[in-house]
């Protein structure tokens, strides 16, 4: 995989509907992003409709670590899976 400047890889596909890129990123051993998960990665989706699928999740029982509508990129949203791995859900700007 060629490696960008950021320090991972964006792996182009042709998804109808969908972004056109799969971003692959290694993070140092000592980082925190991941907490509060203990894992050594994390998962991140791309989701239609964030308030849809929070709205969703919330009515399962599933906390919402953090959320943020601002980012330049699109909407992003944290939450901890049943084994307690952070995913991340983000919702691409239109």
């Amino acid at each position: 995989m060629p490696v960008e400047v950021w320090g991972g890889a964006a792996l182009r596909y042709d998804a109808p509907g969908h972004p056109s890129v799969l971003a692959w990123n290694a993070f140092p051993a000592s980082t925190k992003y991941f907490a509060p998960s203990t894992g050594e990665f994390m998962i991140d989706y791309a989701v239609d409709d964030m308030d849809a699928l929070l709205a969703r999740l919330h009515g399962k029982g599933v906390a919402v670590l953090k959320r943020d509508d601002n980012d330049p990129n699109g909407r992003f949203a944290w939450i901890l899976d049943p084994e307690g791995n952070k995913i991340e859900l983000w919702e691409p700007k239109r």
